[in-house]
């Protein structure tokens, strides 16, 4: 039986998740809601679209709804109501709010028996589990993250956000002095404006104080405020032109060390993405985490849970079998 996915959302992320779901044998994609019109949604795939307020009347029909979107305002609401229906995934990337997130999320999914998997994705999601293993494997070493360089969608869309921005692309762009420094093992202390930079390219509504949105950036909290932040005014036609791509990245670097003594070795792990479309990327680890959260949840397993809290066996399509045959 396929796996019935719903996606919530239709943006970028929305978009990366519909092409994921329709390459996976296993899945079917019931449709995608939206908080706008259906009949001026035009989903390429030719998917059937819904609006976000007929989803109570899908709890039959759907297995795991992908939430797609955005971190500032719509998971913190969305995920916790939608878990009450449906087994969820969301992108929740606001780290330093993921535990109340994490905890409102799992008394909604509790209550309803469902399972909701919070913070999927590359960072939070895959960068999080290099962090972990790193650790665990040689603990009491030092890990670094770096990001970019590439367009963050999560601060783009807080940015969007603001009175008076029509569209926005942040780029994260990391210092190299301090990237080749954790490279080469040398444990440098970093503060986190030492690390990247942040470059925004904003374009505003005319007459739009922009004075005041670049204010609102740079002080932003989580988002801007502890980063040297470069804001950009320009054209649509500008942002058009010159960033309408999604790239992103980025490496997890951990040095630690084994032995004791004049017996220390020193051990650089890394692990990097070069992502070509952030988005696309993003849906398709989102749509292997619905696979995991439809098999736990058929196993009785529910309330919240994040990428630290699930089996890689439960990602993959194919049998424990074939999983050992080819990978192990």
């Amino acid at each position: 039986m396929s796996i019935r996915i719903g996606i919530l959302g239709y943006g970028n992320l929305g978009r990366g998740v519909e092409k994921a779901v329709n390459v996976c044998e296993d899945m079917e994609l019931v449709g995608v809601f939206s908080r706008r019109d259906p009949a001026t949604v035009t989903v390429d795939s030719g998917a059937a679209v819904y609006h976000v307020d007929s989803l109570p009347e899908m709890t039959d029909k759907i297995d795991v709804l992908i939430i797609c979107g955005g971190s500032a305002t719509d998971l913190p609401e969305m995920t916790p109501k939608y878990a009450e229906m449906f087994n969820v995934i969301d992108s929740f990337d606001t780290h330093a709010n993921i535990p109340v997130h994490f905890a409102n999320v799992d008394a909604a999914a509790k209550a309803s028996g469902k399972i909701g998997i919070i913070s999927c994705g590359w960072d939070p999601g895959m960068f999080s589990l290099n962090r972990l293993y790193a650790a665990s494997v040689l603990p009491g070493g030092k890990d670094y993250t770096f990001w970019g360089k590439g367009v963050s969608q999560g601060h783009s869309d807080a940015i969007r956000r603001i009175d008076g921005v029509i569209d926005a692309r942040q780029y994260t762009v990391p210092v190299p002095e301090a990237l080749e420094q954790v490279r080469e093992g040398k444990n440098p202390e970093l503060t986190t404006r030492q690390k990247h930079t942040r470059v925004c390219y904003v374009v505003a509504e005319d007459g739009a104080d922009r004075a005041r949105i670049e204010q609102e950036i740079v002080t932003m909290p989580n988002y801007f405020a502890d980063y040297d932040t470069t804001v950009n005014f320009i054209s649509a036609e500008e942002m058009k032109a010159e960033h309408s791509g999604l790239p992103h990245g980025g490496s997890v670097i951990y040095s630690g060390t084994t032995g004791t003594g004049e017996n220390v070795n020193t051990h650089v792990i890394e692990y990097s993405l070069k992502l070509d479309s952030n988005p696309e990327f993003t849906g398709s680890v989102l749509t292997a985490y619905a696979r995991a959260a439809y098999r736990m949840n058929q196993a009785g397993d529910t309330g919240a849970k994040t990428v630290f809290d699930i089996a890689p066996a439960l990602l993959s399509p194919l049998s424990g079998e074939e999983i050992r045959a080819h990978m192990l």
